[in-house]
């Protein structure tokens, strides 16, 4: 399992890349392994306001039906397009092209709740 240290990460194995005010959503290694192969992606409209800890999407796999949530609350900017065709990418580059969103940031104080890579290490190593 890979958990990169530049990035935070939530209890419901999402990632959060932080760049100045926009943070880059997707699901870790970890999950992605968890779901098996994915098939169907769904993502919210560019423009919807997101809440911390609530549902913005759905990732289908061949296992389950999961709900994604938001890591922080703020707008969505952007929405990545190649998913809906080709929603395996979560699972072949679940840090990189499988990104789902991009959040426009409304509260900086939310990113504390993350953990790191240490912690989520940690925390997932008790699930299993």
């Amino acid at each position: 399992m890979e958990f990169p240290e530049e990035l935070k990460y939530t209890e419901e194995h999402e990632w959060v890349m932080i760049e100045d005010d926009i943070v880059t959503v997707g699901i870790t290694d970890f999950a992605q392994d968890s779901l098996g192969d994915v098939v169907f992606v769904e993502l919210p409209e560019v423009g919807a306001m997101l809440e911390a800890g609530k549902s913005f999407g759905v990732v289908e796999s061949v296992k389950a039906v999961s709900d994604v949530y938001s890591p922080v609350s703020g707008e969505v900017v952007e929405i990545n397009e190649d998913l809906p065709d080709t929603p395996e990418l979560i699972n072949t580059s679940a840090y990189e092209d499988g990104w789902m969103i991009k959040i426009r940031l409304s509260d900086t104080a939310e990113l504390d709740d993350l953990l790191d890579a240490d912690a989520y290490q940690a925390f997932v190593d008790e699930q299993g």
